[in-house]
């Protein structure tokens, strides 16, 4: 494959004058992964590991494996019934299986893949939106509710025909077929089907955005999860034998193409941090050591994870073989980013992408210059603009230079729209181009920069969280009168959800009674609120719609407010004003007033050390 260096967007436009179809050579995941195998059949293609305390102790899988058990996977789900057209959604942890079940299923029909942490209710919903023909679920599992939710919901899906259970037993009575039972009767050598696989069939559906309403179900074609780990590979790409970690979950974009697809599609070797991902705390704990051990170039997440590592020590560890990591999902404190660089002595590549666009978009260039803050220039192929629209979502003009507007996107990775059409209004401004939802500007050497989100989502360490999911179930609550939810900064997951609720008159309701109520309503974990806050009047615009910019702004004060307590004596008085920002989006203000015997520096130092893991700018006046 060849490789491209990418310095400026000149390098990206020259590269393009050749059209990425001249170029790429595999036209669908099937192929593409076999492509990766044959560099060398017996080089490691996975390596998984329990948990971090066991990182010594890997069950390895070669190319040559990895290739029979995806052909045994789809000729499994092929003899079950599934077409090109027919879905297989799954419910599973981060293992091995879980590719094979991704790329067979592919290779069969049309995957859907889905958050198994996700209430038994949501997972209903997606199912039935997706058409489940087979469900693939991972079997009793200690600290797993995995199988009880599948067995929960599988009389409500009118068109399921089968339930694969991984790590598990048959049961012919239930008509669950035991993964690991029924593979090794599978052949391994090619497709059963004998299917030519048509680019633009489609190959999988991953759920996107929030958890109430009909589920958001953004379906990719063969082109596209070809077409991304090429362009990916051309901006940030491993080489054959080179190892990645994965620690993100595989039923997310980023998981299953930045840490899949793509160093598969280069004979990479993955390494698999165990079931939960970055979420075991062992993972974290252990992970400069499994670094050292696997000699990993490379790992993917979220300012979450980088924050967290900033606690575990370096000494002793070599870490030298890391050449960059992959910040994405949510947006990155420039203090966070240059204490993790400067605590880790690696690159840190921040870019940007969506489910849309089948995972990414955007990087900081890893040999250019890269532009903190910002989420660096667009991909080779990927078209990216930022366009002025009307209410109803229609291009109104391309945005100027610096110019907020609406950031979009075309190109061979962008896809051509939920499932659902009435998802759809308002989502393409022009032919092939997608509205991303986010707002964001353009600069002079073509970096784009993030200020806000149009559509509102709360991203918790990326982890996408419609705010209507939170809403809904507040307005149930006898005494709510308007509820609105917003993200508040968290120096671990980037943002969390706080709702703010206006009361009825005549209810004397404390926050803390609501939230007690909304969590057993709210169907997401993660969604719950952090906190409740009630107050006399929400914010309206002169249309009488929420002002919800006002209440983000109003979540910012009060976190700063709260970790500027820290400062101590070293402030005789702190005052936060977060005010609307033309090139930021929102900044906070701070005035302090000096302690006795408080200098300047010293001011300054403490205040970049409280508030370095928030994304939000600030700046500081000392009066």
């Amino acid at each position: 494959m060849e490789k491209l260096v990418i310095k400026t967007l000149a390098d990206i436009e020259k590269f393009e004058e050749t059209p990425i179809k001249d170029r790429m050579t595999c036209f669908n995941t099937y192929d593409l992964l076999k492509q990766g195998a044959a560099i060398n059949p017996d080089a490691p293609a996975i390596s998984f590991i329990m948990s971090g305390d066991a990182y010594q102790e890997p069950m390895q899988v070669t190319y040559r494996e990895f290739i029979e058990q995806i052909n045994r996977t789809a000729n499994l789900f092929h003899d079950l019934g599934v077409g090109p057209t027919d879905v297989i959604s799954y419910l599973l942890p981060n293992i091995p299986h879980t590719h094979y079940v991704l790329w067979g299923g592919e290779a069969a029909g049309i995957v859907n893949p889905i958050n198994p942490m996700l209430e038994a209710g949501t997972i209903r919903d997606i199912c039935l939106a997706a058409g489940t023909k087979v469900l693939v679920a991972l079997g009793e599992f200690p600290g797993s509710d995995i199988w009880e939710k599948a067995m929960a919901i599988k009389n409500d899906l009118p068109n399921l025909k089968a339930i694969v259970r991984v790590m598990g037993p048959g049961d012919k009575k239930e008509n669950v077929i035991g993964y690991d039972e029924a593979l090794p009767n599978y052949n391994s050598e090619g497709l059963d089907s004998g299917r030519q696989i048509n680019p633009e069939d489609i190959c999988s559906m991953y759920h996107t955005g929030g958890t109430t309403g009909t589920p958001k179900l953004a379906p990719h074609t063969h082109f596209n999860e070809a077409a991304m780990p090429f362009m990916l590979n051309q901006a940030m790409g491993l080489e054959a034998g080179e190892t990645a970690l994965c620690g993100l979950p595989l039923f997310h974009v980023n998981g299953t193409t930045v840490t899949g697809s793509a160093p598969f599609a280069s004979g990479a070797h993955i390494v698999i941090l165990g079931p939960m991902g970055y979420r075991d705390p062992s993972v974290l704990k252990n992970l400069y050591k499994i670094v050292e051990h696997y000699k990993a170039v490379t790992f993917s997440g979220v300012p979450t994870v980088l924050s967290m590592l900033l606690d575990i020590p370096t000494e002793g560890v070599d870490i030298s073989s890391l050449r960059f990591g992959i910040c994405g999902a949510a947006p990155l404190s420039v203090e966070l980013f240059k204490r993790f660089e400067e605590h880790s002595g690696m690159r840190v590549m921040e870019g940007y992408g969506l489910t849309e666009g089948t995972c990414a978009s955007s990087a900081n260039p890893f040999y250019g210059e890269r532009k903190v803050g910002s989420i660096g220039l667009r991909l080779p192929y990927q078209q990216m603009a930022i366009f002025m629209v009307d209410d109803a979502g229609n291009f109104v003009r391309q945005a100027a230079v610096d110019e907020i507007g609406c950031v979009c996107i075309s190109g061979p990775n962008a896809f051509k729209g939920y499932t659902d059409d009435t998802h759809n209004k308002g989502l393409f401004p022009k032919p092939g181009w997608v509205n991303t939802g986010d707002l964001g500007r353009q600069d002079s050497d073509g970096y784009f920069w993030l200020t806000g989100r149009k559509k509102e989502l709360i991203i918790r360490g990326g982890h996408n969280i419609d705010p209507a999911s939170i809403e809904e179930p507040l307005y149930q609550i006898p005494g709510v009168q308007v509820a609105a939810a917003v993200g508040r900064p968290d120096p671990h997951a980037g943002e969390v959800p706080v709702a703010y609720v206006q009361l009825q008159e005549g209810s004397s309701m404390a926050g803390s009674d609501i939230l007690e109520q909304v969590e057993k309503i709210i169907g997401e974990r993660a969604a719950v609120p952090k906190e409740v806050v009630v107050i006399d009047e929400l914010p309206l615009t002169p249309v009488g719609k929420i002002f919800k910019p006002a209440l983000r702004w109003d979540a910012i004060k009060r976190v700063y407010e709260d970790a500027l307590k820290d400062l101590g004596s070293t402030a005789a008085s702190v005052e936060v004003k977060v005010v609307e920002d033309k090139i930021h989006g929102a900044v906070a203000n701070i005035s302090i007033a000096p302690g006795e015997n408080a200098s300047q520096q010293e001011i300054e130092n403490k205040v970049g050390g409280l508030l370095s893991r928030y994304t939000v700018r600030y700046q500081l006046t000392i009066v």
